[in-house]
């Protein structure tokens, strides 16, 4: 047992103060790259059943995002679309989970002219089984972008809540660096 300083306060703690162990932090999920991305089956923004089957043998980028018509996630959504025909051309499809219900994705998508699919992982049962981490002490979802190969085998994984945009880009550089590899589409 010793004396401490609190980094955090500046605070000056006396002989006989342990400090706590830090805390364990998980900076990114549970899957990683080289794993398969366990199956899913969730309502589109539609009302109809998707499957991560449905997309077996295409290239496939799959961003997690906290909201629909919130900021950052509004910039995020609308730079997949602007880049969505690159993504085609590279055989790949795009789609959208967040826990906001069917009739909130249908007006964001129609709002901002989406034109991926949106899931609904209302009960966030798929991003907790993916041990997707939040932020503000789980208070937000997090942000998350998967890139999966024509297998399903996870190829990227990129994780930052605050540069929306750049899951795009890194979603495309995997994309492309896949398509020279021969996992893509």
């Amino acid at each position: 047992m010793a004396s401490c300083v609190s980094r955090f306060l500046g605070l000056h703690c006396g002989v006989g103060f342990t400090p706590p162990a830090p805390r364990q932090f998980r900076p990114v999920a549970k899957i990683s790259v080289g794993q398969r991305m366990p199956p899913f089956t969730l309502r589109d923004q539609d009302g109809t059943l998707v499957n991560l089957l449905d997309f077996k043998y295409k290239p496939l980028v799959i961003f997690f995002y906290p909201a629909d018509n919130t900021p950052a996630c509004t910039r995020e959504a609308c730079a997949f679309r602007d880049s969505y025909q690159e993504f085609k051309k590279a055989g790949a499809e795009v789609i959208g989970i967040s826990a906001d219900g069917q009739e909130t994705h249908k007006e964001f998508r129609q709002k901002h002219h989406l034109p991926f699919t949106l899931l609904c992982d209302s009960s966030d049962k798929l991003r907790k089984e993916l041990e997707i981490p939040g932020e503000f002490f789980g208070a937000l979802p997090g942000r998350e972008t998967y890139v999966l190969d024509r297998k399903g085998i996870v190829r990227m994984v990129f994780n930052d809540q605050y540069a929306a945009e750049q899951h795009v880009e890194e979603a495309l550089k995997a994309i492309r660096t896949m398509t020279k590899r021969g996992f893509g589409g």
